[in-house]
């Protein structure tokens, strides 16, 4: 057998950039898609195939907000075992890639974490593409499950880590009220993915950190000052800016389904991507964990306090797009796009990650037709489920 196989994936449904289409077959060598093409093509004769059994190939899903899956926290333990524990759960769902993201912490778990992110995709730990740090710079009064008492203002010493040449990307949720844009400029000018989150800004404060560098916004409508008739908010500004990305966490609790597609319909194409904001739930049969010494409980898909706060969520990505089509009525395609493409593109891979097309990374999702996902190929290698 050679040591390198062309292997060409047949009999499937592979969703191109135009939508599913029969009669493709996608050849894979290595970590890369080779060429798509059709069953008849001279290359198919050196190829090991790989039956699909008729069902779907989607690109692999890229989720920017994963705080935990598996029975594990990232806070409670940032180390490479932990997050191949996390990406190994979330890996049964389609997801190939992800950010994952530490809650609000100390200073040292925060450093801690992001050399645990690097050493990680220096071991090519499979899905991890950069870590997402969510606070502590953020505003108290829109804190949701997050520990105010570990809110603080960056200092040089965060700024330091922050924009320190890293493996992977970095996005950091702040809150503009609570950090001024000269701050936000310099870390966006240094590569670090600026976006805002749990804050109180009004519409003049985010539309200023946009100017500066902030390019998106972390789980919309939540955590964040509403639209209104006067008062356009985060929210407003979010919608009303052309250039920057909205996370929507489309789980049928964080969001009612007509607000995100107000959202979907107000935004430039290509710039709405499905986050799930994950627990440890996911992929774990205990539905309980502890998240600054409160217990959380995940009843009926949601995961709250005991006074009734929002804590993350119970949501995988291949549930992401099943409720993106089944409750918000978009079309699969497009669906599969918000998972893959579109986050691609915000964490600059958007020319190796998130299609399937020649020259990407072979990363796929196998579904059948109620989305549930039977194999995760990750760089080439093929993950069974179940």
């Amino acid at each position: 057998m050679p040591a390198n196989p062309l292997i060409a994936l047949v009999n499937g449904r592979v969703l191109g950039d135009h939508g599913p289409r029969e009669g493709l077959a996608v050849l894979v060598r290595g970590k890369r898609i080779v060429a798509i093409v059709a069953h008849d093509d001279a290359r198919m004769a050196d190829a090991q195939r790989h039956d699909l059994q008729g069902r779907l190939l989607l690109p692999g899903f890229i989720d920017v907000q994963v705080n935990g899956g598996g029975g594990l926290l990232f806070n409670d333990a940032p180390t490479v075992e932990t997050l191949r524990g996390i990406a190994e759960a979330h890996r049964k769902y389609g997801t190939t890639g992800m950010l994952p993201t530490l809650i609000t912490d100390t200073a040292e778990q925060m450093h801690a974490a992001l050399a645990a992110v690097d050493e990680a995709i220096e071991q090519h730990i499979p899905g991890i593409l950069g870590i997402h740090v969510e606070g502590p710079f953020l505003a108290t009064a829109r804190k949701g499950i997050h520990n105010a008492n570990l809110f603080r203002q960056p200092d040089a010493s965060d700024i330091e880590v922050l924009t320190a040449p890293h493996r992977g990307a970095v996005m950091l949720t702040l809150a503009p009220d609570q950090v001024p844009p000269s701050i936000i400029a310099r870390l966006s000018e240094a590569g670090v993915i600026v976006v805002a989150g749990h804050t109180g800004a009004d519409y003049a404060t985010t539309r200023a950190a946009l100017d500066a560098g902030v390019c998106g916004f972390t789980h919309l409508y939540n955590a964040m000052t509403p639209l209104s008739s006067r008062d356009p908010g985060v929210v407003g500004a979010a919608l009303d800016d052309p250039h920057s990305w909205c996370g929507l966490i489309v789980d049928g609790h964080h969001v009612h389904p007509a607000t995100l597609r107000v959202a979907i319909a107000a935004k430039a194409s290509g710039k709405c991507v499905l986050v799930t904001d994950a627990m440890p739930p996911v992929g774990s049969d205990r539905p309980d964990y502890v998240l600054n010494g409160q217990t959380i409980v995940m009843r009926d898909g949601i995961c709250q306090s005991e006074d009734g706060v929002l804590a993350g969520s119970a949501l995988d990505m291949a549930g992401a797009v099943r409720n993106t089509v089944e409750l918000l009525g978009i079309p699969l395609a497009e669906a599969s796009r918000m998972a893959s493409s579109y986050p691609a593109e915000w964490i600059g891979l958007g020319r190796t990650h998130g299609r399937i097309a020649a020259g990407y990374r072979a990363d796929f999702a196998v579904l059948d037709d109620s989305l549930t996902v039977h194999e995760t190929w990750v760089g080439g290698a093929i993950y069974p489920v179940g």
